[in-house]
């Protein structure tokens, strides 16, 4: 049985920053990650833009160059999963049958695509955007003549890949069953700013709408069957309605947790010498008023990453950082810095029209968040409030005239 040090599980961003940190940090012992992926490490968030439009190809979304991990003496075991983990023996059983033990565990395994459960979820031209494999599939349909496209979900990953498609030349249907897009992750005025932009491209988008079934000839896709019994023909259906943790074998070992895995401030799971990261580390965020939340964010996962890389290297510290998410959809860019999760008055600042302003969250009348459109300034000089929690009257912050910095 072999034996490594640092075991990392998990091969997106948190993983692969934590293999980079402790080397970083002068770790010298050895360190395997192990990654049901068959690529080396690579970013995600370009598959649903970028990669997707053809505009990069796979070399270029590459965290680090594949020989970079071998340089290092980052052993890396791809194409594998690990099915069980057994905590007081430090021991993880890998999907082929072999068996390594660790003295300290970094689980960096993100989640799986939540699944439609509808009749015909299981018919051919069905797509989920979450590695490259994925990606590569609709791609290749795309390539072979697909122009129309039903896409179920209105949040980042859908709208991202809306934007991608109308410029690919297909007809796109968005079906969301909230009343808005976006409606997990921004305010009203967002919401309506991004509706407009997309029907302003083409996009036909379905709101407050539902899939009934999808239909099918031949084991293909056709159609999706809304629950308004309205039929959208299709050749390709790309589904995005979050994800589900990948935590199952943490939680069966003895790890708690309903909606990931529970960690405490230090990224540490309730079992010895494991620590969870990124997408699938549910824990109580600063910046959420300390409720318990995962972040789904590239943000989250580095920096949860450098924390345990750290902590291992004997310099504990609380997780503390800022969480910021960015979105590219046509030719704007969303940048967005806190969490406006509870708020209770909204400021906008400059004009949608313009495409090019930022919505302000308050709560209690402190900043929280704002969500910035072609408006990098406002994200930058923003940043300080959401971290002060400033207080400052909202007839100022909405003073566009009025740099956010002058007012801290």
């Amino acid at each position: 049985m072999e034996h490594f040090d640092v075991v990392i599980v998990g091969s997106g961003h948190g993983g692969a920053q934590a293999a980079i940190a402790l080397r970083q940090a002068g770790h010298e012992d050895s360190i395997l990650m192990v990654s049901r992926d068959r690529n080396p490490p690579y970013e995600r968030p370009p598959l649903s833009k970028e990669y997707l439009a053809g505009e990069k190809p796979f070399e270029r979304i590459q965290i680090r160059p594949e020989q970079f991990w071998a340089d290092r003496k980052i052993e890396l075991r791809l194409g594998r999963n690990v099915n069980e983990v057994d905590a007081k023996a430090h021991e993880l059983l890998l999907s082929d049958d072999t068996r390594v033990t660790y003295r300290k565990l970094i689980w960096a395994t993100g989640g799986d695509p939540r699944r439609l459960s509808c009749p015909g979820a299981e018919l051919t031209g069905i797509h989920y955007v979450r590695n490259r494999r994925d990606v590569d599939a609709l791609r290749d349909e795309l390539a072979a003549g697909a122009k129309r496209a039903a896409i179920v979900g209105a949040g980042y990953i859908g709208l991202e890949a809306a934007a991608v498609l109308r410029k690919l030349g297909c007809e796109v249907t968005v079906i969301e069953m909230q009343d808005r897009v976006l409606a997990r992750v921004a305010g009203q005025e967002l919401s309506d700013f991004y509706a407009a932009e997309h029907r302003g491209h083409g996009v036909d988008l379905r709101l407050s709408t539902g899939v009934e079934r999808i239909e099918g000839e031949n084991g293909r896709v056709t159609a999706v069957v809304t629950d308004a019994s309205e039929t959208i023909p299709c050749e390709i259906v790309i589904v995005g309605i979050g994800i589900v943790p990948s935590v199952g074998p943490l939680i069966a070992a003895g790890a708690s947790g309903s909606n990931g895995v529970d960690v405490d401030t230090y990224c540490r799971t309730p079992l010895d010498d494991v620590y969870a990261i990124g997408d699938c580390a549910s824990h109580a965020n600063p910046y959420a008023g300390n409720a318990v939340i995962r972040l789904e964010s590239v943000q989250n996962a580095n920096d949860m990453a450098t924390l345990v890389a750290k902590a291992i290297m004997g310099e504990k510290e609380d997780y503390d950082a800022v969480p910021w998410f960015w979105s590219n959809q046509y030719d704007l860019k969303l940048q967005t810095v806190g969490i406006s999760m509870g708020y209770d008055a909204t400021v906008l600042r400059g004009d949608p029209a313009a495409r090019k302003f930022s919505v302000i969250y308050l709560k209690e009348g402190a900043v929280i968040a704002l969500d910035c459109v072609n408006n990098t300034k406002d994200y930058v000089q923003g940043r300080k409030l959401v971290m002060d929690r400033a207080q400052i009257a909202p007839e100022l912050l909405a003073d566009a005239e009025v740099q956010l910095k002058e007012m801290q």
